[in-house]
């Protein structure tokens, strides 16, 4: 770090802020249309709601109970649309930012439903003067479908806790999968009491009637566009595994071919789920980033063995059959609207800021790449980049313990590029390095809506 950096801008922008103001007002009309499915709900609940709601504690503690679950059992539906992949949703908002409500929403309804089943059990005790685990049987065993509601009540716990950051660290992504697949099968053992058992539908036949067509509806979107359509796109664009290609330690690439491969809209920065037909991928489609774009009908990933499923990659076998469902992503190159771009990446995230430094060179820009590794041996992709016209590549090499000092702080960067303010930056590599180049890039005030990290999930 004896000098810093000196960069020519391009001649031109690289796109226009047009589809930044589109998002906005498509986020802006998704959170109206669920802000208003909320206020129906309430509008059923009050409509049929008795005089005496709130007459004694009892009653005004049941009446919490029954409201809390039917915002409950909405935002249950909501938090499962945000994510079924539905074309209004994803054009209006973007899947990056769907994902994030989806796990927003996940801890409210965590909360509504032990709210819903605390306030009932504590109602029915000030009620009958029961204790509260006597109430608790009592309910169980005095309105019809409490059984099957109660295993899908505890599957919603444990599929919640399970994305509690602490627990989601120490489970494999297959586990974590499989798990909020049972979801599904929570939502229809939840279902039926509420009909049965839930007096805002038993004696309110339009709110039957509503509540009946908005779980529907729910399950109508999923099967249609999160099974069926990915299903039959994934089979006419199958692919198969052309090579595999360690390119460090630890990062392989996998190349695919198949004669629609350049049919499928890939950019640089999308990812793809993709599910191998190889012994130990069967069970589940992961995200992966494309770090070369479709083109001579070939395809290239390049996946950091971080997991069961990626560390298994380099056992595939030329031939494999594979699926892939996408692309999804916003982290492509016509996000940038500054002339000055730096893309910062870290481990198996080289792929997608690899495509994307291509991609952007193509515009016209010269992007400086970062590119951080524990040492020289994980630098993957290197040669690539360093032969690419127009692209600067700055290797970060080294642990923090052996340079003594993080290179992604903010006085390192400082000093390699002391205008950052006026760039735009790509992030894509671990969460903690993700999490370090922004909290820098803020501290020399490069504004927030000029920073973009990859998002890898689909859940």
């Amino acid at each position: 770090m004896d000098q810093t950096l000196s960069v020519t801008a391009p001649a031109r922008r690289v796109r226009t802020p047009s589809r930044g103001a589109g998002r906005r007002s498509g986020a802006r009309a998704v959170r109206a249309t669920l802000a208003i499915g909320v206020v129906v709900v309430l509008g059923m609940w009050w409509f049929a709601v008795p005089a005496g709601f709130a007459a004694t504690p009892a009653n005004a503690l049941t009446s919490l109970g029954e409201v809390s679950g039917m915002v409950g059992g909405f935002l249950v539906c909501a938090q499962v649309l945000l994510i079924a992949r539905v074309p209004w949703f994803e054009t209006a908002v973007g899947l990056d930012k769907l994902v994030s409500w989806h796990r927003s929403l996940g801890a409210s309804v965590l909360f509504l439903i032990v709210a819903h089943v605390l306030f009932l059990v504590l109602g029915g005790e000030l009620l009958d003067k029961n204790p509260p685990w006597n109430e608790f049987v009592s309910i169980l065993q005095s309105y019809p479908d409490m059984l099957t509601a109660l295993i899908g009540t505890i599957a919603f716990l444990v599929v919640g806790l399970s994305s509690a950051r602490l627990i989601r660290t120490k489970l494999s992504y297959e586990v974590w999968y499989w798990l909020h697949v049972t979801t599904y099968v929570s939502i229809f053992l939840t279902f039926f009491h509420q009909l049965s058992g839930g007096a805002h539908f038993v004696s309110a036949p339009v709110n039957r009637i509503l509540w009946i067509a908005l779980y529907l509806g729910t399950a109508a979107a999923v099967l249609t566009w999160r099974f069926i359509l990915p299903t039959l796109d994934a089979w006419r664009g199958r692919m198969r595994v052309a090579a595999v290609v360690s390119e460090s330690e630890g990062v392989n690439s996998v190349w695919l071919t198949g004669p629609r491969i350049e049919q499928l809209g890939v950019r640089a920065g999308n990812f793809l789920l993709f599910r191998f037909l190889s012994w130990g991928h069967l069970g589940t489609a992961h995200p992966y980033s494309v770090s070369a774009v479709p083109a001579n009908g070939h395809l290239r990933i390049t996946v950091g063995s971080i997991g069961d499923h990626s560390s298994r990659l380099p056992s595939l076998k030329t031939g494999s059959l594979v699926f892939a469902e996408g692309p999804f992503g916003r982290f492509t190159a016509d996000r940038a609207s500054r002339e000055r771009i730096l893309l910062i990446a870290g481990g198996a995230g080289i792929g997608p800021i690899r495509a994307l430094a291509e991609e952007l060179v193509r515009r016209g820009a010269r992007p400086v790449v970062l590119y951080r590794a524990r040492s020289a041996r994980h630098l993957a992709l290197l040669g690539e980049l360093q032969a690419m016209p127009g692209v600067t590549v700055i290797p970060l090499v080294g642990r923090r313990s052996e340079l003594g000092y993080d290179p992604l702080d903010v006085e390192p960067l400082r000093h390699l590029i002391p205008d950052l303010h006026n760039w735009e930056a790509f992030i894509c590599g671990p969460e903690g390095m993700g999490q370090r180049a922004v909290a820098s890039l803020r501290a020399l005030r490069m504004p927030n809506r000029f920073i973009h990290r990859e998002e890898l999930s689909m859940s």
